[in-house]
């Protein structure tokens, strides 16, 4: 099938996948595994020689890959891998000792949690949980009344008699739920869609292309499943047929693994085992980032710009400069505009002296009009096209000059690349903007021998690699804030949604599309608040702050200025209101990224990780919990109307009008501009404090500690001298507060307490206190 934006049909890309070739009519190609007989056992799996109805026979090999983890791989070569590979190892799967039992019919691989019953004849896996429940089984094949084929099975499919795809198909239950597949701004659940995974220009957040693809997907039946492969994955999503999930794998062999739960959580840390923990960014890369637009730029109006921050208190600790710091139709050679910025080191300089961190925007495309094309040309360090001329790309869609793409297969490319960074970072720069990565066309050649088809996906994180090495080597920290990515791209911090457009919808598609990605193991997402492409009016930019205040992290950009005092001054008031917020929470929003980092669990997440027995939070795709105690719900309609769902299994107490709701409800509401609506776990306790201009390096200040609902808790505050533990006990009319740890509660607030249960008495490690109430953290909106 086409992949085409719908009503555009003269559009393509310099990058379009290649469509699978389609069977003429009475045409047989499916070969499907029928029967097989076991070749071998070891401590860790099983061995089978398998037979396809077409009479030929293959290698099938199942085993533990980690505790709760089964690996099954089909191939005609038992040494086969993914065509990736050769350039990154996408998946690292760690011995596991099974407990494998055979006999006449059955053999049962079982990996603690997650056992692999297969059936030799006719052939047949299924995967259970150790009581013996069935988390998914394949679909051994459906055909219709008129016995066509519906479903691909466990096997391979040619065409012309060459092999053009692997597949599998697993049964789907009518109630079960699909989540995951990378940053898709579709709805949460993917039931009904086609995930296809290739990284896409995709020009907004507004349809089914992605930058960020993951061939990965959780099921609310307690599993997650992996594929290995960097081709163009597609997974039929029971959209052929609403009975079964159907995978097509275009490469050299199919290789899946099967991830126990039962919880999501659970599901996402052995993903994480196996395909790398998340990099926490550094501290300041959790405070604003401010823009400066996509439109030219200068020295001068940089400095302006950090100097106006300052004055009117906007809370910022990265400014970023977007394409103009370079010359404009030589991007991207990583050279300053000598006439915009003369003396960058200088101002490098002063901005650090502000308390400012510096990003540049870049990219892995060089534009033919750069002074350093040619060389870079002559030295074979661009990807090529198959008669072995330099591979031209029209990377920027007619909008700007056509451009080499960078072959970081080619270490002498690689190294090239790197020192042009190197010396910007020796300068002063703090971090790059890994931009763009999508456009290695399926028909280049690179340095390695690897098609642009094999390197498409997997040129993301090669690109985010190189930068994020050098980054480490000059800077001390790896953080890059990357648009592509690819499965293993949480090592990639942060990650942000790319060009949406500055619209309501695009504001809600958005928020799907970083629900989705983290849950597929990608826990520091961003976006650009306000929107990129337009200009936003000023009642969405306010609404779009707080969400982006309320975010794991946030940046102000755009093709126009995102910056407050460019709005109406109550706009301003607003925005610098919610971030000023964010500065305040940063206590807790850094402890929930400590934790992200530890287990793969996203700081924004939707409902179904905490609530995975909850039917409605697999559906619910427009809010999210922020951490495990903040409930947000950004407005996304000029109305200042929503609906809200509270999950089950707590109370939520309004963070701005202190009333108690019981979980498992929904609420209509509607909010001023001045608020987004945030409610909070009842028995949260939640440590502030007096928010700064910039997040700051050192230990976090003393703390007032806000416990909703004055009843018994614990939270655990992570900070860079140590953990803190805070408990609360609520004895009769006594609050009891402990702590363990460096940290400093200098002030106790009470919040969604009324007075009759409000406690007489309030103790911090045993010392009387006073308490103050509040209506929560919007004090002026009760």
């Amino acid at each position: 099938m086409p992949y085409r934006p719908p009503l555009v049909p003269y559009e393509t890309f310099v990058a379009d996948p290649p469509d699978l070739p389609v069977r003429a009519p009475g045409e047989d190609g499916p070969a499907v595994v029928s029967r097989a007989e076991v070749t071998g056992t070891d401590p860790h799996g099983a061995t089978f020689k398998a037979a396809l109805a077409d009479g030929a026979t293959m290698v099938v090999r199942v085993d533990a890959a980690g505790e709760g983890v089964i690996r099954v791989r089909l191939a005609e070569d038992p040494q086969a891998r993914s065509r990736s590979a050769r350039a990154v190892a996408l998946v690292h799967p760690q011995p596991y000792p099974a407990t494998v039992t055979v006999d006449d019919r059955q053999v049962r691989v079982a990996a603690g949690p997650v056992v692999a019953e297969i059936t030799l004849d006719p052939w047949r896996i299924r995967f259970l949980r150790a009581d013996g429940a069935v988390l998914v089984e394949q679909d051994p094949g459906t055909s219709d009344i008129s016995g066509r084929r519906r479903t691909l099975p466990f096997g391979r499919s040619t065409a012309d008699g060459v092999r053009v795809a692997w597949h599998e198909s697993f049964l789907a239950p009518g109630d079960e739920r699909f989540v995951g597949f990378g940053e898709k701004f579709t709805p949460l659940d993917k039931r009904g869609q086609r995930a296809l995974m290739w990284n896409f220009d995709a020009f907004g957040s507004e349809s089914d292309r992605s930058h960020k693809n993951i061939p990965f997907y959780l099921s609310n039946r307690g599993y997650g499943l992996l594929v290995d492969s960097g081709l163009p994955v597609q997974f039929d999503v029971c959209q052929s047929t609403h009975s079964a999930v159907q995978i097509l794998v275009p490469d050299d062999l199919l290789d899946y693994y099967v991830l126990a739960g039962p919880t999501p959580a659970q599901v996402l840390d052995r993903l994480n085992l196996l395909t790398g923990r998340p990099y926490l960014p550094p501290r300041w890369a959790f405070g604003t980032w401010v823009s400066s637009g996509f439109y030219p730029d200068s020295q001068q109006q940089v400095l302006e710009r950090a100097r106006r921050i300052r004055q009117r208190g906007i809370p910022c600790d990265v400014l970023h400069l977007d394409c103009y710091w370079q010359v404009a139709g030589a991007w991207s050679d990583l050279r300053w505009d000598a006439e915009a910025f003369p003396d960058p080191t200088a101002m490098l300089r002063t901005l650090a002296d502000q308390g400012f961190r510096v990003c540049l925007w870049m990219n892995p495309y060089l534009m033919t009009d750069s002074p350093l094309y040619a060389d870079a040309e002559r030295a074979g360090y661009f990807l090529r096209r198959p008669d072995g001329g330099t591979y031209v790309a029209d990377v920027w869609h007619g909008t700007h000059p056509a451009s080499g793409i960078v072959d970081f297969t080619n270490p002498a490319a690689v190294q090239w690349f790197s020192s042009l960074l190197r010396s910007l970072l020796e300068q002063g720069v703090a971090v790059f903007k890994t931009d763009f990565a999508e456009g290695v066309p399926a028909d280049a050649v690179a340095d390695n021998g690897m098609t642009g088809l094999e390197l498409h996906n997997v040129y993301a994180l090669m690109f985010n690699d190189v930068v994020a090495r050098v980054t480490e080597e000059v800077a001390g920290h790896r953080t890059v804030w990357a648009r592509s990515s690819y499965l293993g791209g949480q090592r990639h911090s942060a990650q942000w949604s790319g060009d949406v457009n500055a619209t309501w919808p695009a504001l809600a598609s958005t928020l799907r599309g970083g629900l989705s990605h983290g849950l597929s193991g990608v826990p520091f997402w961003s976006h650009d608040t306000g929107g990129f492409h337009g200009v936003p009016e000023p009642e969405l930019y306010v609404r779009w702050s707080q969400f982006g205040a309320l975010s794991p992290l946030v940046r102000l950009h755009g093709t126009s200025s995102r910056l407050p005092w460019d709005f109406p001054p109550e706009a301003e008031r607003h925005v610098v209101a919610a971030l000023r917020l964010r500065y305040r929470l940063l206590p807790y929003l850094w402890s929930q990224a400590v934790r992200a980092a530890r287990t793969g669990v996203p700081m924004m997440r939707a409902l179904l990780v905490d609530t995975p027995h909850d039917p409605t939070a697999w559906t619910t795709d427009l809010q999210y919990r922020l951490g495990t105690d903040l409930l947000v719900a950004p407005v996304i309609d000029p109305s200042g109307r929503r609906d809200v769902y509270l999950p089950v299994g707590d109370d939520w107490i309004d963070a701005a009008t202190g009333e108690r709701y019981a979980g498992g409800q929904h609420l209509r509401v509607a909010v001023p501009l001045s608020r987004a609506p945030v409610y909070v776990r009842h028995g949260a306790l939640l440590p502030l404090v007096t928010g700064g201009d910039t997040v700051g390096d050192g230990p976090f200040g003393e703390v007032t500690l806000i416990s909703w609902g004055a009843v018994d808790g614990t939270t655990v505050v992570h900070d860079v001298d140590g953990d803190t533990v805070i408990e609360a006990v609520r004895d009769g009319a006594q609050l009891r507060i402990r702590t363990r740890g460096p940290l400093r509660v200098g002030q106790l607030v009470l919040a969604g307490v009324d007075e009759a249960d409000r406690p007489a008495r309030s103790l911090i490690n045993g010392e009387v206190v006073s308490t103050s109430a509040s209506t929560g953290l919007f004090p002026d909106a009760a």
